[in-house]
């Protein structure tokens, strides 16, 4: 007979891998029209550049996974992360930084068990007391907004962005 407690375990890890590499392959597809070349194109001076967008994304994926398990909860430095990602000035080290998150982020779910994903976050400002899980929801969301923008800089670069969910 089927252990329905396992088979749960495993539909769950799966979805949220699922969810994870749909998360990524939007991405990378929602960028694929840059290219080396656009790796210091900002709208504006001040702005991130296509590189930094790409590299504060992967930060951010890192940011999730670190502080849903830290007992402190997530850094607030925010002065140091954006310092880090302004470091970035190609967007071939962006992307290799993305994938390098995503994979980490696809370990995670493996490494991690129910039990631990449906714990509740530390106390504080981000996410306070919600349950681990709760951060996909939220990497998805945050992705999804600098695609965006990504897409807005690769019009605004003359060029043709590609429909993310094509060619599944």
């Amino acid at each position: 007979m089927m252990d329905l407690r396992k088979e749960t375990r495993v539909i769950m890890k799966q979805m949220l891998a699922g969810q994870m590499a749909a998360m990524k392959e939007y991405f990378d597809r929602s960028t694929r029209a840059l290219d080396e070349a656009d790796s210091g194109f900002a709208p504006q001076a001040g702005l991130f550049t296509s590189a930094q967008v790409v590299a504060h994304a992967a930060q951010t994926v890192e940011w999730f996974i670190t502080g849903a398990f830290a007992p402190e909860g997530f850094s607030l430095d925010f002065d140091g992360m954006d310092k880090e990602v302004r470091a970035v000035t190609s967007l071939a080290a962006a992307r290799a930084w993305f994938d390098k998150a995503c994979a980490t982020l696809q370990d995670s779910i493996e490494a991690h068990s129910e039990a631990e994903w449906m714990a509740a976050l530390p106390p504080g400002p981000i996410m306070g007391d919600l349950p681990r899980i709760a951060v996909f929801n939220a990497l998805t969301d945050h992705t999804a907004h600098h695609r965006g923008a990504l897409t807005v800089y690769t019009r605004l670069l003359g060029k043709v962005p590609p429909m993310p969910y094509m060619d599944m």
